[in-house]
């Protein structure tokens, strides 16, 4: 059993701190959990064109990956999802929408950290189809960079400060790290903030873990 987790994204170091976040779920008896970047991907998924310059090529790679079990897009703007489930039977998880999904199950109200104000109105679209917003406590950007979020030596006090706000300003009671480059920081930050902190990559893995071995043992 295999799983393949896709960085859409070029950059390695965001793949490194996925693949270091998700050792607590490769677990003996269960799914492999590969992370791999896609190489055709931007340094980072920051604007609408870098979402649908990856779709294709992610689709691609899907298709051509047809060893694994399930997918996860680990981008959290979900770029290609819906491409990527029309080449493949198999299970395809995106991780903003399991993201949200699994902040709906510890809390009320959740928020969401982005990396710009760009990034949020994006993601508020996605959040309209969804049929979420009512849930939305506020969507507060970061205004970092993919590159900062994964390595900026100042991103821990700035996602404090931002969880925070999202915490004691708009009533959050768990909050989503909104880009698959924060994964670091999640247990400091849950720590820190006193409430749930979900890192979308660890949700969706976990949704794609559960997928595969259900689908196994019917």
């Amino acid at each position: 059993m295999r799983i393949l987790v896709i960085n859409p994204n070029s950059n390695q170091a965001v793949t490194d701190g996925m693949s270091e976040a998700l050792k607590p779920l490769a677990v003996a008896g269960g799914p492999k959990i590969e992370c791999v970047t896609l190489a055709e991907g931007p340094f980072g998924v920051e604007s609408q064109a870098d979402v649908d310059s990856v779709a294709l090529p992610l689709s691609k790679l899907v298709s051509e990956r047809d060893d694994a079990d399930a997918y996860v897009i680990a981008c959290y703007s979900d770029p290609g999802l819906q491409v990527c489930r029309e080449v493949t039977e198999k299970p395809v998880l995106g991780i903003q929408e399991c993201g949200v999904l699994t902040a709906l199950s510890q809390g009320d109200r959740f928020g969401v950290i982005a990396i710009s104000n760009t990034s949020v109105k994006r993601h508020l679209r996605y959040l309209r189809q969804m049929g979420v917003m009512e849930r939305l406590a506020k969507e507060r950007a970061a205004n970092l960079s993919v590159e900062e979020s994964a390595a900026g030596s100042g991103t821990f006090a700035r996602l404090c400060e931002i969880g925070t706000e999202l915490r004691d300003l708009d009533g959050a009671e768990t909050v989503i790290l909104g880009c698959a480059g924060m994964a670091a920081h999640r247990v400091a930050l849950a720590d820190y903030l006193g409430i749930p902190v979900i890192d979308p990559v660890q949700a969706a893995t976990s949704m794609a873990i559960g997928a595969v071995l259900l689908r196994r043992s019917v």
